[in-house]
């Protein structure tokens, strides 16, 4: 079987080789309608266009670099894990491939993204773990790296180069769920990190619930991002008289589920963060954060700026879905 080629696609779909060639180096240069006819048509047919005469047409090395990120709890880690194989894949169908480095500090990250950029060894890089007092975003445009960043700025200047998952409408989509299963001491199981994406979370869920500062202080329990610290937090939120609650990450919930379990406190309902596979498994309520769209925003915007270098952008804010499951068998006897 003859391999897909751009002329082929072309053929195909009644359209121009540019444009197949548009959609693959400057998407923002086709209208959404064509451009997703064209990425559909792309993924089905298995096309992969040639980097290596790409890379010697442009002078470019095709890459783009990602730190490693760090090692985190086995369950609520799977988020930054699931982007980066979302954002691995589409940068293949794109002719583009991700260079992974490790670094221990931001500093470092920085420091290598530049070298690596200097001896043309990637175009761009991606940032994660968006921080208070990042300074990431403004040393690389000092250096004139091209990058977009997995997670919004919290504080200073909003560089507009992010996409981020809107985790105060999900807390809020949470809250709203409990609320209507009949539930009116609803909780909130954070971090005790300063998170900024636990703050957010938290903010929403109070929102949602109308809370007075002091309702959501009685109401809120923060601790290490663990089943531990899940379970602790709802031992906690029952002595207060919570009948429900909302946690930040699907780690805390676990660990709300086997303290409201240890209780025979069954008519506790519970909305975790991430829907990993251990929600799934146990049938536990969760926030579904929909990283495959994130990988194609924040791509989008790397490559944008590869092709016109002065593109202005807005961040991006993508929802999230609640995802209900229901229980397996053994837990329901």
């Amino acid at each position: 079987m003859n391999q897909p080629t751009l002329a082929s696609l072309a053929a195909e779909l009644q359209v121009s080789r540019q444009t197949v060639s548009n959609v693959l180096n400057f998407p923002d240069r086709v209208r959404p309608e064509t451009r997703a006819r064209v990425m559909e048509a792309i993924e089905r047919s298995g096309y992969r266009p040639s980097a290596a005469a790409r890379a010697l047409r442009n002078q470019k090395s095709m890459a783009l670099g990602l730190r490693l990120s760090q090692h985190r709890n086995g369950i609520s880690g799977t988020i930054v894990d699931g982007f980066m194989h979302a954002l691995v894949k589409r940068a293949d169908q794109r002719g583009y491939r991700i260079v992974l480095f490790p670094a221990s500090t931001n500093d470092e990250e920085v420091d290598k993204l530049v070298g690596l950029r200097r001896s043309l060894a990637i175009d761009a890089c991606i940032l994660t773990d968006t921080w208070y007092g990042d300074s990431r975003p403004a040393d690389l445009q000092r250096e004139g790296v091209a990058f977009a960043s997995f997670g919004r700025p919290w504080d200073g200047d909003d560089h507009g180069r992010w996409v981020d998952v809107d985790g105060r409408f999900g807390a809020m989509e949470a809250a709203g769920y409990l609320r209507g299963l009949g539930h009116d001491r609803i909780g909130f199981i954070g971090w005790d990190d300063g998170s900024p994406v636990g703050r957010d979370r938290r903010e929403g869920w109070a929102e949602a619930l109308d809370l007075s500062d002091a309702d959501a202080d009685l109401l809120t329990v923060e601790g290490e991002d663990s089943v531990l610290g899940g379970a602790e937090a709802m031992a906690a939120l029952l002595e207060r008289g919570a009948d429900a609650a909302v946690c930040a990450s699907d780690s805390l919930s676990l660990g709300a589920f086997t303290e409201a379990r240890r209780h025979n406190r069954r008519g506790v309902s519970l909305v975790g963060f991430d829907d990993t596979p251990i929600s799934r498994t146990l049938g536990l309520t969760s926030v579904r954060q929909p990283v495959d769209e994130a990988a194609r925003v924040v791509l989008d915007m790397v490559l944008a700026q590869l092709a016109e270098p002065e593109t202005q952008f807005s961040g991006v804010l993508v929802q999230p879905d609640l995802v209900t499951h229901e229980p397996p068998d053994f837990l329901t006897d």
